[in-house]
C-alpha cells in the first residue's frame, strides 16, 4: 500500500475540505473536458442547438424545483447518519490513490502489459480507469499549484516531482497496455467486447491533452526559432502515444459499427455475431458512447495500416484517413439513442433491463427472421447497464445542448438510487431488496451469494465512473454569437445541473464507504459492498442473507428476474442459439473464465472460519472487484467532497 508523505498539502487545498466551491466546478470540468473541446461544440451543427430556444422559463423553474427532491428526501435521515454510521469521514481523494496503487501493483505486470488475471474485455475497462483516475490527479495537481501560485518553487519542489513521477509511473503502465492488449482476439469477439476498446483509448487520449495542457505549456522566448524549440521540447512525452491510441480506437470503432441492423427491431446494434440475434442494452449504450466520444474526442487519423477488417484484408484502400469531429459519428449518437429509448427495454422501475431476442428467429437453418421484431424480452437487471449511458447522454448534451438528454440521465440515477433502497435505509425494510440493492448500497444480483463472474464483478465500477463523467459541471465551451444569445438559458440549465448532482452526493459517500469497509489487511476491495456497510449485531454478516429478518420476515436473498448470462453462462436452446456450437463455447470461456472451475470455487469455499469473510466467496477478490472501489471513491471525490 502506498504511503502518502506529501498528500496533507494537496488535501489542504480549499477545493478538497469544501471551502472553495469554485475551484472545485474548474477541478472538475477541466478533468472531463479535455483540450479541443472548444473546438469540437465549435463543429457542431447549429441547427441541433436551436431547440433551446423552445424552453421557457417557466420550463427551467420547473426543473430545478426537481433537483431538490433527493435533498429533501435525505434530510430525514441525516441525524441517524451522523450517530449510526462508521468511519463517516472518509478521505476519498486518499482511498482513490490507495485503491488505484493498490490494482496496479497487486495485479499488473509491466513485463506482460497486461493485468493477467484480467479477460480481455475488463481489461479494456480497467485502462479506461486509471487514465480516468489520472485525469482527476493530474487536475488536482494543478488547482494545488494555482492554489500556491505565490510560491514560485513550488513547480520545481520535491512534491511536485513526487506528483509527476506518480502519474509517469502509471502512464508507463498504460503505454504498456497498448502493446500488451489482445487487440486480435478483441477483433473477433461480441461487439460490446470492441466498443470498450473505443472508450479506453478515448479515455486514455483526453487524459494526456489535459496533462500536457496543465503542466507542459510552452513557456515564453524571444525568437520564433528559440520559441519552435522551447514548444517542442515542453510537450509532455506522452504526446507520441496520441496517433496509436487514435488509430486503435478508430479501427474497433469501424469493426463494431458493422454490428448495427436495420433488419430486425428497425435498428439497434446486435450484441454478437456468433449467437442468434440479441439486441441488449449494454451494446447499444456503449454505441452511443463510443460515437459520441469519437465525435468529441477522436483527433482524426491517417494511419493506413491493414489491420482494420475482420476478413484479413491487407489493403491500404480499405482504410482512407479518419477526420477528426466528423457528422456522422453524433449521427450515429443520435440514431443509436433515439432507437434504444422507444426500445421498451426499461422495466416498471425505470431501469434498463439486459436485452431483446426475435421471436421464430431461425436465420442460420431456414432464413427465418421469425417475427423481425424485438419481442422476447429479457428481464435481467445489471447495475452497468444503468452506467454507460450516462456518459453517451452526456456527451450528447455537450454536442448539441439539447434539453431531453440530460433530463434522461437524471431521471434514470433517480430510479437506480431508489432501486438500492436509498430511501429504506435506516427504516425495519433496509435489507429488503429494491431492485438494485438494499440499505442504499449499489449491488448486483450475484452479490449477496459469491456467484459473480468476472464480467460481473466489473459491473459498479462501470456504473460509476460513467456518473462520474455525467456529473461534471457544464460547459458550454462555445464562443460566439449564437453562445451569447443563449448564455442566460443555459445558465439555468447549469445550475440545475449541479443542483441534482449535488444531491447525488451523499447516496455516493454512502456507496464508497460500504465498498471501503470490504477491504482486506493488503487493501484490496471485495465484490459485495452492502454486506457491512452499517455492520451487524448478528453472530454473522451472513446471516443477513441466508435468514428472515427479525423485523418484517422478509426473504433477503437477491432475487433473480430473466437470465442471468453473464455470471452463469450462454443458455445452450434456441433462444440463445441456433445450434450447439462447441466452438463458441471455447471462444466463451477465454472471455469469461472457465465456468466449471468457478462452480468448483463457489461450492468448495470453506465458511469454518470463526471470522469469515462474504467477500472471499466465489472468485474472491480481483483486479475487477478492485476497480469498483476505485470507480466509487473517484466518484465520490469528483461529486461528493
Amino acid at each position: 500500500m502506498v504511503t502518502y508523505t506529501n498528500m496533507s498539502k494537496l488535501r489542504e487545498c480549499p477545493s478538497y475540505i469544501g471551502v472553495g466551491i469554485l475551484i472545485v466546478v474548474a477541478i472538475l470540468t477541466i478533468c472531463i473536458y479535455p483540450p479541443g473541446f472548444e473546438n469540437s461544440i465549435s463543429a457542431t451543427n447549429q441547427s441541433l442547438a436551436q431547440r433551446l430556444n423552445e424552453y421557457s422559463d417557466d420550463d427551467w423553474a420547473e426543473s430545478d424545483d426537481r433537483a431538490f427532491a433527493l435533498q429533501a428526501q435525505d434530510a430525514h435521515y441525516k441525524e441517524k447518519e451522523a450517530t449510526g454510521a462508521k468511519n463517516k469521514n472518509l478521505d476519498v481523494f486518499a482511498a482513490t490513490l490507495d485503491a488505484l496503487d493498490t490494482m496496479q501493483s497487486h495485479y499488473f505486470s509491466i513485463w506482460l502489459g497486461q493485468w493477467p488475471q484480467a479477460i480481455d474485455w475488463t481489461a479494456a475497462v480497467l485502462g479506461t480507469q486509471v487514465s480516468a483516475t489520472l485525469s482527476c490527479i493530474s487536475t488536482a495537481w494543478h488547482q494545488r499549484l494555482k492554489s500556491q501560485s505565490h510560491d514560485v518553487a513550488l513547480p520545481f519542489s520535491a512534491e511536485a516531482k513526487y506528483y509527476e513521477n506518480e502519474i509517469n509511473r502509471y502512464f508507463s503502465q498504460t503505454s504498456s497496455f497498448y502493446f500488451g492488449e489482445n487487440a486480435f482476439s478483441l477483433r473477433t469477439q461480441a461487439y460490446d467486447d470492441m466498443l470498450w476498446v473505443v472508450l479506453g483509448w478515448l479515455e486514455s487520449i483526453k487524459f494526456i491533452g489535459l496533462h500536457s495542457k496543465l503542466h507542459y505549456s510552452p513557456l515564453r522566448s524571444s525568437s520564433e526559432n528559440e520559441k519552435h524549440s522551447t514548444q517542442r521540447n515542453s510537450t509532455w512525452y506522452a504526446s507520441q502515444f496520441v496517433p496509436p491510441f487514435a488509430h486503435r480506437a478508430r479501427l474497433f470503432y469501424d469493426i463494431a459499427s458493422k454490428g448495427w441492423n436495420t433488419s430486425l427491431c428497425g435498428g439497434g446494434m446486435i450484441w454478437n455475431p456468433y449467437l442468434t440475434p440479441y439486441k441488449n442494452a449494454i451494446t447499444n449504450e456503449l454505441f452511443i458512447a463510443a460515437s459520441i466520444g469519437m465525435y468529441l474526442y477522436f483527433p482524426g487519423d491517417e494511419n493506413a495500416s491493414p489491420f482494420n477488417t475482420m476478413d484479413g484484408a491487407f489493403s491500404e484502400n480499405d482504410l482512407p484517413p479518419a477526420k477528426a469531429h466528423d457528422q456522422r459519428y453524433l449521427e450515429n449518437a443520435v440514431e443509436g439513442y433515439q432507437w434504444l429509448k422507444a426500445s421498451k427495454m426499461k422495466n416498471s422501475r425505470g431501469l434498463y433491463v439486459d436485452g431483446f431476442h426475435i421471436r421464430g428467429w431461425r436465420g442460420g437453418q431456414n432464413s427465418s427472421d421469425g417475427t423481425g421484431k424485438c419481442d422476447v424480452r429479457n428481464e435481467m437487471v445489471y447495475t452497468y447497464n444503468q452506467g454507460v449511458i450516462l456518459s453517451g447522454l452526456r456527451g450528447l448534451w455537450d454536442a448539441t445542448w439539447i434539453k431531453e438528454y440530460l433530463d434522461d440521465g437524471h431521471e434514470l440515477i433517480k430510479n437506480v438510487i431508489r432501486a438500492s433502497g436509498w430511501e429504506l435505509r435506516g427504516t425495519r425494510w433496509r435489507y429488503q431488496w429494491a431492485g438494485l440493492g438494499r440499505n442504499g448500497v449499489l449491488e448486483d444480483a450475484c452479490d449477496s451469494s459469491g456467484t459473480c463472474s468476472q464480467n460481473g464483478h466489473t459491473f459498479k465500477g462501470i456504473f460509476f465512473h460513467h456518473l462520474t463523467l455525467f456529473c461534471a459541471p457544464l460547459s458550454t465551451g462555445r464562443q460566439d454569437a449564437y453562445a451569447e444569445k443563449v448564455t442566460p438559458v443555459l445558465e439555468k440549465r447549469v445550475a440545475w445541473h449541479q443542483q441534482n448532482c449535488a444531491a447525488y452526493a451523499p447516496w455516493i459517500r454512502h456507496n464508497a464507504q460500504a465498498a471501503y469497509m470490504t477491504r482486506d489487511e493488503s487493501g484490496e476491495i471485495g465484490m459485495w459492498w452492502g454486506i457491512r456497510a452499517y455492520g451487524s449485531n448478528h453472530g454473522s454478516d451472513f446471516d443477513l442473507v441466508n435468514r428472515k429478518d427479525d423485523d418484517n420476515e422478509s426473504d433477503l436473498v437477491s432475487p433473480r428476474e430473466g437470465t442471468d448470462y453473464r455470471n452463469y453462462g450462454i443458455p445452450i436452446d434456441e433462444i440463445w442459439r441456433d445450434s450447439d456450437d462447441s466452438a463458441w463455447d471455447e471462444r466463451w470461456s477465454k472471455q469469461t473464465g472457465d465456468w466449471s472451475e468457478e462452480t468448483k470455487r463457489r461450492t468448495s469455499t470453506s465458511q469454518d472460519s470463526h471470522v469469515w469473510d462474504p467477500n472471499s466467496r466465489g472468485r474472491g477478490r480481483t483486479v475487477e472487484t478492485q476497480s469498483g472501489g476505485l470507480a466509487v471513491f473517484r466518484a465520490a471525490w469528483m461529486i461528493g467532497s
